[in-house]
């Protein structure tokens, strides 16, 4: 496959910061790209588990089955296909490599990635967001601080604000 059809995110955030992007996005399934490091389709990752440099992307009607999540283990990075910011299927992946099948890893969110979502993203367990290319830095920076207090518990606050409240006062 050439490397010219390869997909490179220009803004990606990473634990809360700007970071260099430094993998490519490959959305084509039956041709492994010759570049590396590249996040390729989960059915040619699952073929190729073992080479180190590339990572699986999951669409977002996945099934994450435990066979599946035992296998993404090892992955060095898990991408979560957003193919409309109105598909929140992502969030539940997100969440459900996080909390049930401990997936210690980078989760990203890649495609339909907008600014209003990375907040919430945040809360579900994605730790990298690729931004779709109409959206400015400086706006998402802002927008992953725009809360400071979360009412529902969440991959990055366990306790609900009320179960917080009710433990700090002693009274739980």
């Amino acid at each position: 496959m050439p490397d010219s059809q390869l997909e490179h995110a220009q803004t990606l955030i990473k634990l809360g910061q700007p970071e260099e992007n430094t993998w490519a996005l490959s959305r084509i399934d039956d041709a492994l790209p010759r570049a590396r490091p590249v996040i390729v389709p989960l059915s040619l990752w699952l073929e190729h588990s073992s080479d180190g440099e590339l990572a699986p992307w999951l669409p977002s009607d996945t099934e994450l089955t435990g066979d599946l999540a035992k296998s993404l283990t090892h992955a060095p990075l898990i991408a979560i296909d957003f193919p409309a910011f109105t598909d929140g299927r992502g969030y539940t992946l997100a969440r459900l490599l996080r909390e049930r099948h401990g997936y210690q890893g980078e989760i990203r969110a890649i495609g339909d990635v907008l600014v209003d979502q990375l907040y919430y993203m945040s809360r579900c367990g994605f730790d990298a967001l690729a931004l779709r290319e109409d959206q400015h830095l400086d706006d998402a920076l802002r927008a992953l601080g725009a809360f400071s207090v979360s009412y529902q518990p969440g991959v990055d606050v366990k306790e609900a604000l009320f179960e917080r409240r009710l433990r700090e006062s002693g009274r739980s």
